[in-house]
């Protein structure tokens, strides 16, 4: 989920952290450190991972497709997630539309 070698920051803690509390309303919202990075899931299935920079992504799958053609969204190396804009990223209503969205994708397969 980071770059290969890279160490996980105390600025990627964080930013997982608070993408948890911030998505609770979506359900039993849990993180755990992965590869670099922290992988955040929705009733056990990832929907999100925040990079070892601190970088949030969002998985992509049938039910939010739309999501990758957004503006200033870019995929994350071959992986289905894509990167959440930082004007998104602060709007709490947006980011749990989308976020929901991609836990369905998660859900979906």
């Amino acid at each position: 989920m980071g770059k290969k070698g890279a160490k996980l920051s105390a600025n990627a803690e964080q930013a997982a952290s608070d993408l948890c509390e911030r998505l609770s309303t979506l359900g039993a919202v849990t993180s755990r450190k992965m590869f670099g990075g922290v992988g955040v899931f929705c009733d056990e299935k990832m929907f999100a991972i925040v990079d070892s920079e601190g970088k949030t992504f969002l998985k992509v799958g049938e039910s939010n497709d739309e999501f990758a053609a957004l503006p200033g969204v870019s995929r994350h190396g071959r992986m289905p997630y894509y990167s959440v804009p930082a004007d998104l990223l602060a709007d709490t209503d947006q980011l749990e539309k989308w976020a929901r969205l991609a836990a369905e994708a998660a859900m979906a397969g």
